[in-house]
């Protein structure tokens, strides 16, 4: 409604504008006042009218959002966001029936909680308005965001982009070293008398030799040649322990990374260390040379016993112990040598589940520039081998600068313009000095440009080199091969077929499994796992090669599980069967020889239900020298289930035994998570951790505790409210194998941590379809990967 003083001010301008005389203008103010008059006269009258009659009476707000605004957004939000008193945000994934229940349990603090009925209409107003994930998904809406390479992918782009450029023959299905036995003290001297494939390098051969009947006991040597696949990224330990001299080659044959070939002192064991890209193979040559001092060979021996040697080949993996190098790990075949990034990189955010680029830092940006630096040196003193062009070649500036543009064009995932191709190619020729610096200049503003950096812009119109990008960081964290861009350039990559197609063609590299592997250590709560530790007394036999021998047996079992021919999910929840070596064997109660190397055994079929019960994962969700129902019960709560916890109100140390010698875990848990406080999280946590209780701590069956029966019964309440019982751990994993709730987290988790990006942001409709596409594809691991970039590679 306008004042008096806006009616005069704007008067005055139509006067200024019109010409218009006095006269008029207090003509015009004076209809306008009687209209202002008039309207609030009849504004007055309504007013009075609503308020005086109920039937007209304004709807007041839901008596869920009026309570929830007068009593609990003062420590919530206005919109559950938090405040100072009560920080955390209101969003989880409790059905509204749970929801109400722990309303009408613990809120408000104090003696007088809400009544039940005003509970339910609470709850059914914070679950709709930002509680519920549809509630945060429309107050929230997911997009796909800007995303730099993770430091996974730039390591992995730098080295494949490198090797592109190298040609080697890819191992096959073949395990262990290739050996060469020789007579003399060195191996390059002479004809190998024996050769052979050895499993792993672990030989005592005392006073004798490999072949009592062919080789001299006073001197031999012996040479292993080959590959070591590395399974993670990170630094490994090379080891070799020997009493006499030995040179070990690891990716690098021109220079031994132990050089041990002068026998001085009594050292036994060499440690040197090397970064490692995780699903690579590296070349490995190990030489080893027995001799008995003072005697030449057995002719000249004069009744002196021949020494005794030893020779093993071990690492330690990242965040492992030391351990002879598997057998599983080792191939005969002869590879190149892989340039490997080792420049330190400061962490990608991992706070929501998985790994992205969300953010570039001083610390990022100045890592990257050092990695470019080092390849680019790397590139430079390598370039003859990698440009396959002769230093005196008449036309060698043309070839090298052919060979550039192929660089640039590989770590840009697409063909080159003019524009581009003129200032990071033509131009550095012009300047550089020499045609090493322009390779190096060259190098340098190929692996900073964002062109490389950068995955996703967060918008715009994307081609078919776009979609052949998304599909191999998708599925190998790494560039598009010469198939995939020959594909792109063909128009091949433009239906969804075509992209099921190459995902299809593209699960046959090793590398694919490694992403996978990566996902399943990830969602399994063990790929950052410290050693792990157990009461020797309590459990004689559980040392740290035992927990060494469970993580191998943990790899073995998810291979072929999830990578099998079926790659079946159920299977992976619900199979009894485990890999045990005659170590593992004898700890729990299997009947292999002691020097069993590690197969499939049938390990307590009526108790074991798969990955949930494998005993490392027991041993790591367990204590020093007990279970742990509450880490097991978070463990299939949050990752099996998808459903969401609130970390606890104040820090959790569990009640020790000893104040309660009688007392199972189970007792000692249920008393100390009763308090109101804890009943919201524990009231779903305790029941689904109390059926893994036939598991000790180190992941062993047993029918007692204290002397009393061991109680594994347990149940959960479904999002649609719905209790499920179980007596066991069989029954959860039976559970979990069917279970919507399971398979939706499942496909959720797996999308996210393949595409790096939330799932949401490509349409409501992307969950829900994939996952009914993994139900009728009987849960298959592998057609899930390739649903996955179906749905993600073509959206622009």
């Amino acid at each position: 409604m306008w004042s008096y003083r806006e009616s005069a001010r704007q008067s005055g301008c139509d006067n200024f504008l019109h010409g218009t005389s006095n006269w008029d203008m207090l003509r015009r103010e004076s209809t306008v006042l009687t209209w202002c008059g008039v309207f609030c006269f009849i504004l007055l009258v309504c007013a009075s009218a609503i308020m005086s009659a109920p039937a007209l009476h304004i709807q007041a707000k839901p008596v869920g959002e009026q309570l929830f605004r007068q009593q609990c957004a003062v420590c919530h939000g206005v919109r559950g966001e938090g405040t100072k008193r009560y920080h955390s945000p209101l969003i989880g994934s409790l059905a509204v029936p749970d929801l109400a229940r722990f309303i009408a349990k613990s809120m408000p603090p104090g003696p007088h909680k809400c009544s039940v009925p005003v509970s339910q209409k609470v709850a059914a107003y914070i679950y709709d308005a930002f509680y519920s994930p549809i509630a945060q998904a429309r107050n929230r809406p997911a997009r796909v965001a800007l995303s730099r390479l993770t430091v996974r992918q730039f390591r992995s782009a730098v080295a494949d982009l490198v090797d592109s450029f190298r040609n080697g023959d890819q191992p096959g299905d073949q395990h262990g070293l290739r050996a060469e036995y020789y007579k003399s003290r060195k191996p390059r001297e002479s004809a190998a008398v024996l050769k052979r494939i050895d499993p792993t390098v672990q030989f005592d051969f005392g006073q004798a030799a490999p072949a009592a009947d062919q080789f001299d006991p006073y001197q031999f040597s012996a040479r292993w040649t080959g590959a070591v696949l590395a399974p993670d990224t990170g630094e490994y330990e090379f080891v070799v322990r020997t009493d006499h001299t030995m040179r070990l080659w690891v990716n690098d044959p021109g220079r031994p990374l132990i050089d041990a070939s002068i026998k001085s002192g009594n050292a036994t064991e060499y440690r040197a260390s090397i970064t490692l890209l995780g699903g690579h193979f590296y070349p490995i040559q190990l030489e080893f040379s027995k001799a008995t001092p003072g005697v030449d060979n057995a002719a000249g021996a004069k009744n002196k016993p021949a020494a005794k040697a030893f020779v093993t080949l071990a690492w330690k993996r990242p965040k492992q112990i030391v351990e002879t190098i598997p057998q599983n790990c080792l191939t005969p075949v002869e590879v190149r040598e892989t340039y490997v990034p080792s420049t330190p990189f400061p962490p990608d955010d991992r706070s929501i589940g998985y790994e992205r680029g969300n953010s570039v830092s001083k610390a990022w940006d100045e890592a990257t520039t050092e990695a470019a630096l080092d390849a680019a040196s790397y590139i430079e003193a390598h370039l003859r081998e990698l440009s396959g062009i002769p230093d005196d070649a008449p036309d060698r500036s043309a070839k090298i600068q052919a060979f550039c543009r192929q660089f640039v064009e590989r770590a840009f995932r697409k063909p080159l313009t003019a524009d581009v191709e003129s200032l990071y190619i033509a131009r550095q020729f012009t300047v550089a000095p020499d045609v090493k610096m322009a390779v190096k200049r060259i190098v340098l503003l190929t692996l900073q440009s964002p062109r490389f950096l950068y995955r996703e812009i967060g918008g715009g119109q994307s081609d078919a080199f776009d979609t052949a990008s998304r599909l191999s960081f998708g599925l190998w964290d790494s560039l598009p091969d010469a198939e995939l861009l020959r594909a792109a350039a063909a128009g091949e990559l433009v239906t969804r077929d075509q992209v099921r197609h190459q995902a299809e063609r593209m699960l046959g590299d090793r590398r694919s499994w490694y992403k996978l592997r990566d996902f399943l250590l990830l969602w399994l709560k063990v790929d950052d796992t410290p050693e792990i530790a157990k009461d020797t007394k309590k459990y004689p036999g559980f040392d740290s090669v035992a927990a060494a021998d469970l993580r191998t047996s943990l790899d073995l079992f998810l291979e072929n599980t999830a990578w099998s021919d079926r790659s079946d999910y159920r299977e992976m929840m619900t199979t009894d069967k485990l890999f045990l070596n005659g170590k593992l064997a004898a700890l729990y109660g299997a009947k292999l020889a002691p020097d069993a190397p590690f197969q499939p055994v049938s390990l307590d079929p009526t108790e074991r239900s798969g990955v949930l019960t494998h005993p490392y994962l027991m041993s790591r969700f367990a204590y020093f020298d007990s279970s742990s129902p509450i880490h097991r019960g978070v463990l299939v709560t949050r990752n099996f289930l998808g459903r969401v916890l609130q970390p606890p109100p104040m820090a959790f140390i569990p009640v020790p035994a000893d104040l309660h010698p009688d007392m199972t875990t189970r007792e000692r848990v249920a008393m100390q998570t009763k308090p109101t406080f804890c009943a919201g999280c524990h009231s779903r946590i305790n029941p689904l951790g109390f059926t893994l209780e036939r598991f000790d701590a180190i992941g062993r069956i047993r029918d007692k505790e204290n002397g009393k029966p061991i109680d594994s019964t347990g149940s959960y309440r479904s999002l649609a409210g719905q209790v499920t019982p179980f007596s066991g751990a069989r029954d959860l994993g039976r559970y979990l194998a069917d279970s919507e709730e399971a398979h939706a987290a499942f496909v959720e988790k797996l999308f996210q941590y393949v595409v790096k990006q939330p799932i949401r942001a490509y349409g409501p409709q992307a969950l829900p379809e994939l996952q009914r596409s993994f139900d009728s594809n009987g849960c298959s691991i592998r057609k899930l990967m390739v649903d996955i970039m179906a749905e993600s590679a073509l959206k622009r």
